[in-house]
């Protein structure tokens, strides 16, 4: 049996392109977190009427580096996106 193990090719980990990012150690964004799931909480469970919470949770994560900056639609805000743009014209 630990013949087999000599003959295999090391395996080498690489982290995936998206949905990993650091995890919060210092807390710079708990109080958003915690909004965040006690609005869950109170409303039973109902994403729809926390969505705004749930923006500014993501929102402190992109200000610290905690996750890549990514536009707001490809994080389920399209309403957003398209705000930014009329405020742009």
């Amino acid at each position: 049996m630990s013949s087999l193990t000599f003959q295999q090719k090391p395996f080498f980990p690489s982290p995936p392109d998206k949905g990993s990012f650091p995890l919060d150690h210092e807390g710079e964004c708990k109080k958003q977190m915690l909004k965040y799931l006690l609005c869950l909480n109170q409303k039973e469970n109902s994403n729809v009427e926390c969505r705004n919470l749930s923006r500014d949770y993501l929102e402190c994560r992109m200000d610290r580096n905690l996750m890549a900056r990514e536009d707001w639609d490809k994080l389920g805000f399209p309403e957003l996106q398209s705000e930014k743009a009329k405020g742009k014209m």
